[in-house]
């Protein structure tokens, strides 16, 4: 007998989209092919999984945020997971001053940018609190808001949506934080069951990278132009792609 296909709830569709690091163009452009999409299936429960890292690296993180906390269309019911970067960000935020060096060299100064925030020279400690002090300043309260709010997954039938990825041999709802945001190797190489299949970002590929037992859909947006959303219904599954 065949082993039965993954499959979403029944008469759900699930929009899953990658990591978009601060291309607001490339957000607006995906958002209006799923909306295009979900009037399309109007008899069907909406979902939009948003992965994760919606900051740093591209030119507007402020306006992603703005964009993503300024709701949608009345039939789709968005969850957001929180990336690596947003809780770099968040760290910034809340004044842990040593994540400063890695958050900057990977794409804080873009972020910090966009609130009108620069960064000269280097990162001495009271450069760092200067920084710590304008960003909180200048962020908008519901911009912070928004970013202590993302979850570290959501599940929906056979699907385990993550930013990162997961542990082998750990039960899906005992994952742990670090490796849900940072896991790339062991999670990559690994050919186990995860329980359910993972859906992620975090690991950049040219194409949507699809295994039996995990679908990455970070394909580089910052740099590529390609945003990438996964749809799910039933046992079917397709692209949408800027």
């Amino acid at each position: 007998m065949n082993k039965p296909l993954p499959s979403t709830p029944a008469a759900t569709r699930l929009y899953a989209i990658g990591d978009v690091h601060g291309r607001l163009d490339l957000l607006t452009r995906l958002l209006a092919m799923i909306e295009a999409d979900a009037t399309q299936h109007a008899d069907k429960k909406k979902k939009l999984i948003f992965l994760g890292d919606y900051v740093d690296r591209g030119l507007d993180s402020r306006g992603v945020i703005e964009r993503l906390t300024g709701g949608f269309a009345a039939n789709l019911v968005p969850h957001f997971l929180r990336g690596n970067h947003e809780e770099m960000l968040l760290s910034m935020v809340k004044g842990d001053l040593s994540v400063a060096p890695v958050w900057l060299q990977l794409g804080g100064t873009a972020t910090a940018a966009s609130y009108g925030v620069s960064v000269f020279g280097g990162i001495q400690k009271h450069k760092a609190e200067a920084l710590h002090k304008s960003l909180s300043e200048k962020m908008p309260p519901a911009h912070r808001l928004f970013l202590e709010d993302t979850l570290f997954a959501v599940t929906y039938g056979d699907y385990y949506f993550v930013h990162a990825g997961v542990r082998a041999g750990i039960p899906l709802e005992k994952q742990k934080p670090q490796d849900q945001l940072w896991m790339r190797g062991d999670f990559l190489a690994s050919t186990a069951n995860f329980g359910k299949v993972v859906v992620h970002g975090h690991t950049i590929s040219p194409e949507p990278d699809i295994r039996p037992n995990r679908i990455g859909i970070d394909t580089g947006a910052y740099a590529s132009g390609r945003l990438t959303c996964l749809i799910l219904d039933g046992e079917t599954h397709s692209f949408l792609q800027t």
